[in-house]
């Protein structure tokens, strides 16, 4: 069965700071959104690889983490309904006949749009592969990067390797769904929430599940199925039985399928031009750390003011015989209806 079309007035791809503020511009211009995003959740690099670190140069904020301010973009954003598909990215990106776009996602999900605005950072996040022979074998048969749907993971023997946020979430959250589960870090030390780790051992103490110090070596198995594994530990070589592998190793941002779109690029960023950050296809924009202009600053705060200006040029693509009179929201009371503070 193959998903429906998912018509729409803009695609975004990454659902970073400045994909959450660009539904908020778009969305004063009365123009809906869906957004994709390669991640579990909004947030982008704030969210993903810097969460609790303190951001200074935010407008009105002295100090915000990067969590802080996803949920307030987040807030601010509720009122203009953007519908988000997380864990997903974009594959395929091709202009159309009547000169609208189709978006691709490697779940099969097709978007049309008449505008496509890519803000993906620095590119797609990519999960760092273990330094396992062979491990590649595997890959999407039995070892998985990124939970999609817990239900897959159900009665299975589940080797988890990481000590991060990721590695510690995703034991916890599956503990009660798999059949068993083996949890391998190099060192007894996290980096996870403090209540996380004491919530694992208390699990380990209970007998619930297990904890191994030590390294991945060798994996076993045949056509791409796991069936097991070899731990290096201090005290030798432990066999493990695993029949599903989630390494969480960090991911590392690389420009992605964005290459392969016929864009014009400099130095693996999209070049775009400064009055209305579009790219050198016409429709499609780009906003923050993936776009590079002369003088371009890869701050937040830039990326918010590229934002603002896509929004105005993206208005006269979606709807070109509309007369578009610039507002302020301390003013219009249209604005503000929209807002749901009028």
């Amino acid at each position: 069965m193959t998903n429906p079309i998912v018509e729409t007035d803009v695609v975004i791809i990454g659902a970073g700071p400045v994909g959450l503020f660009a539904v908020f511009e778009l969305g004063l211009l009365d123009m809906k959104c869906q957004l994709i995003d390669i991640l579990d959740r909004p947030g982008g690099q704030c969210a993903e690889l810097y969460p609790e670190k303190p951001i200074y140069d935010i407008p009105g904020y002295p100090v915000i983490t990067g969590q802080e301010l996803t949920e307030k973009l987040m807030e601010q954003i509720a009122p203009f309904g953007a519908e988000f598909h997380y864990s997903r990215m974009v594959t395929q990106l091709e202009k159309l006949g009547d000169g609208s776009f189709r978006t691709v996602t490697d779940e099969g999900e097709e978007f049309h749009s008449k505008v496509v605005v890519i803000a993906a950072g620095g590119g797609s996040f990519q999960p760092k592969r273990p330094p396992v022979n062979g491990i590649e074998n595997y890959e999407e048969k039995s070892v998985f990067y990124s939970v999609r749907k817990m239900e897959a993971f159900r009665g299975h023997d589940l080797l988890i390797v990481g000590g991060g946020d990721s590695a510690l979430d995703w034991t916890l959250n599956l503990l009660p769904l798999a059949n068993s589960v083996t949890l391998v870090h190099r060192r007894d030390e996290f980096r996870a929430a403090p209540a996380s780790v004491n919530e694992m051992r208390q699990k380990v103490a209970e007998g619930k599940m297990t904890l191994l110090i030590g390294q991945v070596t060798e994996l076993e198995g045949e056509n791409g199925e796991l069936s097991g594994a070899q731990i290096k530990t201090a005290e030798g070589v432990v066999a493990v039985k695993a029949d599903r592998m989630l390494p969480f190793f960090g991911l590392t941002m690389k420009l992605g399928p964005v290459a392969d779109w016929g864009l014009e690029l400099n130095d693996n960023l999209i070049a775009v031009d400064t009055e209305k950050f579009e790219s050198s296809i016409p429709g499609i924009f780009a906003i923050g750390d993936i776009n590079y202009y002369p003088g371009k600053l890869k701050l937040i705060l830039s990326g918010f003011h590229e934002a603002a200006l896509m929004a105005q040029a993206a208005k006269k693509i979606v709807s070109p015989d509309e007369r578009v009179i610039f507002q302020y929201t301390t003013s219009s009371t249209k604005l503000q209806k929209k807002l749901g503070v009028a």
